[in-house]
């Protein structure tokens, strides 16, 4: 049985964020709310207790990489994003 999320204001998330993360833990769910408004949601991850794969992590990116004409360098994408 689903129960409904739990609301909590922003502050109140703030001052008592350890122990809402363990309530979460424990598969409860919570709505954040700044001056009566939803702002956002803190919720057990979808897949609890499965742990990436790195080699199928690391492999993903070299496919995409492969995708990618000519040579890129990390430093030049730093550079570039700062000037906008």
């Amino acid at each position: 049985m689903k129960s409904k999320m739990a609301e909590v204001s922003a502050f109140e998330a703030k001052t008592r964020l350890s122990e809402l993360l363990r309530e979460t833990e424990r598969g409860r769910s919570f709505v954040i709310r700044r001056r009566g408004k939803a702002v956002a949601r803190l919720v057990p991850p979808a897949d609890k207790g499965k742990s990436s794969d790195l080699t199928e992590v690391l492999a993903s990116f070299r496919e995409i990489r492969k995708r990618i004409p000519g040579t890129l360098k990390v430093r030049d994408l730093v550079e570039n994003g700062r000037r906008f």
